[in-house]
Formats: C-alpha cells, structure tokens, sequence
C-alpha cells in the first residue's frame, strides 16, 4: 500500500490545486495529529474545502471530516495567528522535488507555508524576508538549518529535473557502474521507483540492465519516454485511479495510467485530489484498525505469557503435592525400618566409626540384600543427610531429626504445595476471565476503530447550525445551542406568527416553533417544552422534571431595565406566560435516512420515533458523552437491518455526543 506521494504525484496534485484553492481564504487550521493538518478553504460561491496536509506523506483535498483537537497545539495557534483570513495567492512545487510551497497573502505580509513530503516531513512558516517564522520540526542539519528567524533554506535536490533534462544528460546514468538501471534512474532524477520503472516498461528495457551497458539507443528510448509520462502534466491530461488487486485490496493511486498495473483493475476519479482523498482514507482506516489489532495482540499475548506461567506453576505444584505425600506415606509405611536404619548410624557413629567406615558397611549390608541397609542409597556426611531408595521413590532424611519429624517436614510441604496449587487456581481463573473480557473489550473496539472511518462532509440546511427537529405535526422546532445561537436565532430568524418557549431556570435556551403563519396544536407544543426542558441547564441538576412556559414574539425585548445590563443571548420576557408544568426530562436520539447517508437528530419521543428508523430515549444519568455515546451506537446499530448496521456503526460518536444534553446522561428505553 501506498504511504507518501512521489515527486511526479506532487506536481499533479500542485496542477490540480492551483486551479481550484488560488484565490481561497483561510477560514481555520486545525491539527489534528502530531504531523497532520486540516486548512479550511473559501472561496467566493464556492463551498468551504479543506485541504488535508500530513508532513513527509501526503496533501490533498478532502471531503472527509476529521476529529478535531479541543485545545490546538501550540504550531497550530501560531500558524492561526499568521494566516487566519490569509489569502491563498500561488501553490507551486519546489523544483521538482516533493515540496510544496503555499503562497498566502496575510493580514501584515506576504508568507510561505512550506510543506516537505519527504522523509521525515516538516511544515515550514516563512516570512516575506525568507525567515522562518516557526516549524513543525526544528533542527540543525549539515546542509542547512531549521531554526526560528534564521534564513530559510530548501533541502538539497534529490535529483535532476527531468523537465530540464536534455537527451544526453542521461549519459550520466553510466557513471553508476554496477547498478541497475531502475535504481540509477531512480537516483538521477529524484523520480521514485514506481515511476523510474514506468519509464523502463514504456522503453521496453529490462530494469535489472546494469547502468554502464547502456547503449545511445536504450538511452534515447529512456528519454523519449520519461518525456511521454510529463508530457501528461504540461498539458494537464490525468486519468487518475486507484489501482486495486484481483483479491480487491487497494494497491496504489495514480494520476496516469501506468503500464505497471494494466493487468489490475481500477476506479477512476475526475481529479487526482479525489483519488488521494479516497485512498489516503482508506489506508487511515486500514491503519487504525491494524494498529488496534496490534494492541489488541500484545494485550493478549501478554495475559496468554501469563496464563501459560501460571498453568506451569499449577504443574509443579501439583507435582509437589504428589510427591511430598508420596514420600510422607512411604516414611511411615516403613517407620521402623527407617527408625531401626538410622538408630544403627547414629550408634556405630558413638561407637567411634568414621562416616567412610559406616557408609562401607551399609553398601555391603545392602549388597546381601539385608533389612534396613536395604533403604541406603547414599550419605552426606557434611550436612547429615541420608538419601533412601524406598519402592523406588529416592528422598532423602535428615538423621539429626527424627523419623517422624522428617515425615511432618514432607507433609508439612505438601500443604503449602496444596496452597500454592490453590492459588495458581484461582490466579489461573482470574488470568482467564481476563483474557474473555480483553477478548469482549477488544472486539467491541475493533468494530468501533472500523467504523470511525471520518464520513464525508454535508452541506447542512441552515437551521441546523441551531438544535432542532420536527414536530409530529410537521412544524420545524428550533432551539438556541449557546448564548450566540440564541442571539441569531430571535433577532434573525423570529418571525411574528412564531412560538417562543423557554424553561423556567436560569440559562436555558430559547425555543421557537416556526408556525409559517399556521396554528401548532397543543401537541406541538407539548413536544418543544419537552425540547427546551431537555436541553436546559435543569439537566446538569439531575430533575426529572422542570416548568416550560411560551409567549409571542411581540413579548421579547432587549432593551434591559435602567441600570441593569442583558448579557448576549438573553432577552425580557414582558407580559403573560403560558405554563406547561413539570414537563419530564428526557430526549429521544435516532438515526434516519438522509439520501444515502445516515443522519443522527434528537427530539421528543414521538416526534423522532416517527421520523427515524431506530432510536433510543435518554434521560438525566451519569454516564460521560463519550461513554454513553458508544453504547447508543451498538444499540442503534443493533436494532437495524443488515445492511444499514454498517452505515450507523461508520457515525462518528461526536455526532451522537453533541445531542446529548450537557455531555452526560442515561439510556432509558429503546425503539425499534
């Protein structure tokens, strides 16, 4: 699989985005990995872009959404600070070298954004002095340095450029004696592998030809068609692709047909931007998933490593069980021998007998087959033990202790063999209930890791920058989702035939019916108290219920009392509310159809169960967002059909967590 562009990919992908990001501005930069970056592009009558940027692999276009740090690093804030607004003057490509250069026009100067896809990769912020502002990566290197304020220099070429190359340049493929031709090329012009082989198929040569055997003829054909292959990009003429495998895995992605994967099949893109975006996609997912079974292996092989100690330890302590009982029981199976055998040591030792003279005449008493010198095996003198061969079990016995002490010492260690065996038991039991719920755990998380692939962007309709849903009876229910939203949405959006409901805590958002100069029913009503109930800060405080109550447009001011100040989104309330009392909390979140995507909305039960094709009722609770957000999903997912599983499971969990009311909650019920 394809991980970083080639320099020849560089120079399309330039083609391609000179044309369609020049003239754009910056809206925002965002980091979203220690080398990936997501610059989101306008252009005017033109819908917002993002191009994607991650050092030393790829840039693209794409229409993926990715997860969003919180808190941007600090590169991140500065490259914010210098280009935010900036407008986007000239993308050109170093040479023909995989660096690319983003012309920006910023607020106080005129800067580059250097973006290296080679090697390590770094993202390079110059000034209109050619001074470096910041860098991704600083360092100090033998050609040049990468450090704040000092004069930017750009990486030693990687090869010649073959648009400035005439025929008999490549007579210096010659000079390369003993190597082969394609790794020659390679080297000459900073092409790549890939596309130095290209190059070699179209000649028709062998790629393992050895540099210096070149004859003018193969050496012309060389040129004849390296010139071929970017004759392509000044005209601007790709037929981009992603090339996949008879066994459907993807292989790479080209902007040109190469004569290396005709035998492949392909998906064409209308741009080579599409293409990349599709295939780095892929690979991202690909990677994740990998990387997730990767941890979950280790995690198992480390539990497995466990078990298989402990299952050896079990072993020997069984082992030892057995055999301290055996040695146990064979000592007073045969006590009196054994007194008898170690009375006659003792008292041939008082008698004044060397241990060389006892143990002599034991081996002798032994050989004539006589009782209790039958027992002897061996003796050592130094630490007084006697070894005994007994029904063939060798053990041995300590003649400064007695017969029955020894046979207490045996049984004394088997109990504490029996403990241990006792504990590798239960350690066992418990390494085994591990390894089930690292199995459970890691399979739930591989499901999630594949699902969480970023899912494309979609254009929104323009109440849905607001908390919304439709009402049973088909009236479009809006809601204020911070002091700003609140704001826009009455000075903005109030009309003089709406309904506007607020709950009755300090905090809450408004609540407006859009009526279209029609009468709601009590029904619609009762489902947008429920709505602003929900959402209100009465959730934080765990209530089961809260007061909602609806006035006219007519009744809102903002002009404040004398002496008092309206924070931003707040509004008066003059004349007479209509209440709703103790309106419950709780919300209703499902999944509907929306085109060919699936699209999460959350609402009163009756209006959302209508309207979704699964759903789940949350209520005030203590499970995180991010928690309780999971388990919506696999419940979601579970209660569809087969073939909309897969699509609910590729929702991104912050798209269920930004329904839930103030990040926390409960599963109540379920649906369908």
């Amino acid at each position: 699989m394809k991980t970083e562009l080639a320099s020849f990919d560089v120079a399309v992908l330039v083609h391609e985005l000179e044309q369609v990001i020049k003239d754009s501005r910056i809206e925002n930069i965002y980091q979203i990995g220690s080398k990936t970056f997501l610059l989101r592009l306008h252009k005017t009558n033109n819908p917002t872009m993002q191009l994607l940027v991650e050092a030393g692999k790829w840039m693209h276009l794409t229409t993926y959404v990715r997860d969003k740090p919180a808190k941007p690093p600090a590169f991140c804030m500065v490259l914010r600070k210098h280009l935010d607004g900036g407008r986007i003057e000239e993308v050109a490509q170093h040479e023909f070298e995989r660096t690319v250069k983003l012309t920006i026009l910023g607020r106080h100067d005129t800067l580059q954004l250097i973006v290296e896809l080679f090697g390590n990769g770094n993202t390079i912020l110059v000034n209109s002095q050619n001074a470096i502002v910041a860098a991704l990566a600083y360092m100090k290197m033998r050609d040049r340095n990468i450090l704040r304020n000092e004069q930017f220099k750009q990486a030693p070429s990687s090869g010649a450029n073959p648009f400035n190359l005439a025929p008999n340049d490549l007579d210096s493929l010659k000079s390369y004696n003993g190597m082969e031709i394609v790794r020659g090329l390679a080297r000459f012009l900073g092409i790549g592998g890939l596309y130095a082989e290209e190059v070699l198929l179209r000649a028709n040569l062998d790629k393992k030809t050895p540099c210096e055997q070149l004859t003018p003829q193969q050496i012309d054909a060389i040129h004849k068609n390296l010139q071929e292959i970017l004759s392509f990009l000044r005209k601007g003429e790709f037929d981009p692709a992603i090339v996949i495998s008879e066994e459907d895995d993807w292989v790479d992605v080209t902007p040109i047909k190469l004569k290396k994967y005709e035998h492949m099949k392909t998906q064409p893109y209308t741009s080579f931007n599409q293409a990349l975006d599709e295939y780095h996609t892929h690979a991202f997912r690909t990677i994740r998933v990998s990387e997730t079974q990767n941890q979950y292996e280790k995690e198992l092989a480390k539990q497995q490593r466990m078990l298989n100690e402990q299952q050896e330890t079990l072993k020997d302590a069984k082992k030892a069980v057995e055999q301290n009982k055996r040695v146990g029981d064979l000592i007073y199976s045969h006590f009196g021998e054994l007194q008898l055998l170690q009375q006659q040591i003792s008292n041939a030792k008082q008698m004044g007998e060397s241990w060389e003279q006892i143990i002599t005449r034991l081996k002798k008493e032994k050989e004539l087959g006589r009782s209790p010198a039958v027992y002897f095996d061996t003796f050592n003198p130094k630490i007084l033990v006697l070894t005994l061969s007994v029904d063939g079990v060798v053990f041995p016995l300590q003649i400064n202790r007695s017969v029955q002490a020894n046979a207490a010492e045996y049984y004394e260690r088997m109990k504490k063999a029996e403990r241990k065996l006792e504990g590798a038991k239960k350690a066992m039991l418990e390494t085994q209930r591990r390894i089930d719920e690292l199995r459970e755990k890691w399979t739930r998380k591989i499901e999630d890791t594949r699902a969480e692939v970023p899912s494309r962007q979609v254009r929104k309709n323009w109440y849905e920058k607001f908390r919304w849903f439709t009402s049973s009876e088909g009236f479009l229910v809006l809601g204020g989702r911070d002091a700003i939203t609140n704001e826009i949405l009455i000075k903005k959006h109030l009309e003089p035939s709406d309904l506007v409901l607020h709950a009755d805590v300090v905090g809450a958002p408004f609540v407006v019916i859009k009526t279209e100069q029609k009468q709601p029913s009590q029904q619609t009503i009762q489902e947008a108290a429920e709505f602003a109930a929900a959402y209100s800060r009465a959730w934080r405080e765990m209530l089961s219920a809260v007061d909602v109550y609806w006035v006219r447009p007519e009744q809102l001011s903002k002009t404040a009392p004398s002496g008092q100040y309206l924070e931003r989104g707040a509004f008066i309330v003059q004349g007479t509310k209509n209440y709703l009392r103790k309106i419950p909390l709780k919300i209703a979140i499902g999944v509907r159809k929306d085109n060919e995507s699936m699209q999460v909305i959350s609402g009163p039960l009756k209006a959302i169960r209508e309207r979704t094709i699964t759903y789940v009722e949350v209520v005030p609770g203590d499970l995180t967002s991010a928690e309780l957000a999971k388990q919506m999903r696999r419940m979601l997912a579970g209660k569809a059909s087969n073939e909309e599983r897969s699509s609910i499971m590729k929702i991104r969990l912050e798209e269920i967590q930004q329904l839930i009311p103030l990040g926390k909650g409960l599963i109540n019920s379920g649906g369908k």
